[in-house]
């Protein structure tokens, strides 16, 4: 009989089965990481397109107030507040303009807040600011123990340890 030393057909059976697994393994990985950068390539787009459509019909918005000279009360659809400022001796012009409404972000409500002084010849941007105006919903999905008092006796109290 001839008994050979060696590497048999089981062992490498077994090697290729393994690097076939790992292959498989690292695959689906790359996928799931995949399609997350995707989801969150699609939710930046989505911001930043929807704040610049805000920001271009805010500048609208302002171009129409700016040319009638004294602040109407609704321009391009948007309601408009201004009150007088004796300080900066100009009108001070608020309004706000919408985000735009989105199926994925369905309960979202941002707005772009404007806050314009205007003077004689001139103006100054007072706030120019983006707002998040949702209600904030605290998840009640997880459930969280906590432990009644008294319930682990055998943690030492703090207090007989002095200070620190």
């Amino acid at each position: 009989m001839n008994k050979g030393s060696g590497i048999g057909v089981g062992s490498s059976s077994i090697i290729l089965v393994f690097a076939v697994l790992c292959l498989s393994v690292f695959s689906l990985i790359t996928l799931v990481v995949a399609e997350n950068s995707k989801a969150l390539a699609d939710s930046e787009y989505y911001l930043v397109t929807g704040y610049y459509e805000t920001d271009a019909a805010a500048k609208r918005v302002l171009t129409e107030v700016l040319a009638t000279g004294i602040p109407p009360e609704t321009a391009l659809g948007v309601d408009i507040d201004s009150e007088w400022d004796g300080l900066r001796d100009a009108y001070v012009v608020r309004y706000i303009c919408p985000f735009p409404a989105s199926e994925r972000y369905q309960n979202v409500e941002r707005f772009l807040h404007v806050e314009v002084a205007l003077g004689i010849d001139s103006y100054e941007i007072l706030r120019w600011q983006m707002r998040d105006e949702s209600e904030w919903v605290a998840d009640q999905g997880m459930n969280v123990w906590i432990p009644d008092e008294g319930e682990f006796g055998f943690w030492p109290d703090l207090d007989d340890f002095g200070d620190f």
